[in-house]
């Protein structure tokens, strides 16, 4: 089989886990499931399956010095730099031309930097059958086995199993509302997208070709440069021009050779801090606790994340608090998805050194 180039997608600005997340140091720097931070298990999840000098890992120039201190083992030529953030088609591709430029042959695994994963051997099972797949010229992603109706995902319709392992892909489905969402869990023909891809470099390139052309005009130039000025120039042209588009939008649910690999892999995308239940053992209250400074009495169902002073709290339900060294946020649960608003409050005040 082809050699796996996994790529992690490191470029995201993690708002939604402000205050603990600042621009500086985004969602995928933290450590939210375990001591270590999310970008750092994700490496080394991989690494049984590939060697650090086929491992890159695209971030923006802000992060690669971060990137370069939790991931030693990389080489630092591995880091591969954006520009400017387009999200995640621009990412990959530049990630398949630096694949493809050494090894036209060889299967990009796109791996986001910010998940949990429970169980790695089974994740590494799932990402050796995607990559027997994708060696047969399929574009391949991870599905998910839905445990809940969810409306923050987005969904795979799977078709008929291959000859082997896997499934077609009849179509990638847009976050439902709850009603439909329900619908998709429980006719087990839905799962949930994870984001994490798998493709030979030739295979992706030529789907740029067909489906972003314009994007995949630079690109081909860029497979085309000799010195590493020319190399730099047109990274810099192709993403002052590139669509802010991500690889689902713009490739995945437009082609035709697709393939899914269902997994059942403890996986969590770690989307907020409601979702760090996912990832942490709850107290016989229901509290999420997290940090050694915090003091709870008669509180149920809360995320407490408590900084370096004393933290107290007494007779509160369904809450998320987070006490950074000099930010404190008090969120309801069922409301976390509006940390993003807080975040946006807190720049209109004209607070940027607290973003």
């Amino acid at each position: 089989m082809s050699v796996l180039y996994p790529a992690i997608l490191a470029g995201g600005s993690g708002t939604r886990f402000w205050p603990l997340s600042r621009s500086a140091l985004p969602k995928q720097f933290l450590p939210l499931a375990s001591d270590r931070p999310l970008i750092v298990e994700t490496f080394q999840r991989i690494r049984t399956l590939a060697r650090p000098k086929q491992i890159l890992v695209v971030c923006g120039k802000t992060h690669a010095p971060i990137v370069r201190r939790v991931l030693k083992q990389l080489p630092p030529g591995n880091i591969l730099i954006e520009p400017i953030a387009r999200n995640t088609a621009a990412a990959i591709g530049l990630a398949a031309v630096r694949i493809f430029k050494e090894d036209p042959d060889g299967i990009l695994a796109v791996l986001p930097s910010d998940h949990h994963v429970a169980e790695p051997e089974q994740f590494r099972d799932c990402i050796r059958q995607a990559a027997a797949l994708a060696d047969e010229g399929y574009l391949v992603t991870l599905g998910i086995q839905p445990s809940r109706p969810e409306t923050g995902f987005g969904y795979i319709r799977i078709g008929d199993p291959l000859p082997r392992h896997g499934r077609k892909v009849l179509a990638f489905v847009e976050k439902p509302t709850l009603e439909r969402a329900r619908i998709y869990a429980e006719s087990g023909e839905y799962l949930w997208n994870s984001g994490i891809f798998l493709f030979r470099a030739s295979a992706i390139l030529q789907a740029f070709h067909q489906h972003l052309p314009e994007l995949s005009k630079g690109f081909d130039a860029l497979r085309r440069t000799k010195t590493k000025p020319a190399y730099d120039a047109q990274v810099r042209r192709i993403f002052r021009s590139a669509p802010a588009v991500s690889i689902d939008y713009g490739v995945m649910e437009k082609a035709d050779n697709l393939a899914v690999v269902p997994g059942s892999f403890g996986w969590s995308d770690v989307g907020s801090f409601g979702a760090l239940g996912e990832v942490k053992t709850a107290d016989a209250h229901g509290n999420i606790v997290v940090g050694n400074r915090a003091v709870l009495v008669d509180c149920h169902n809360c995320v407490v994340i408590s900084g370096p002073r004393l933290l107290t709290l007494a007779a509160i339900s369904d809450c998320v608090v987070v006490d950074s060294k000099d930010a404190l946020m008090i969120v309801a649960k069922d409301k976390v998805q509006d940390v993003r608003r807080i975040v946006e409050a807190v720049r209109r005040h004209g607070l940027k050194n607290y973003l």
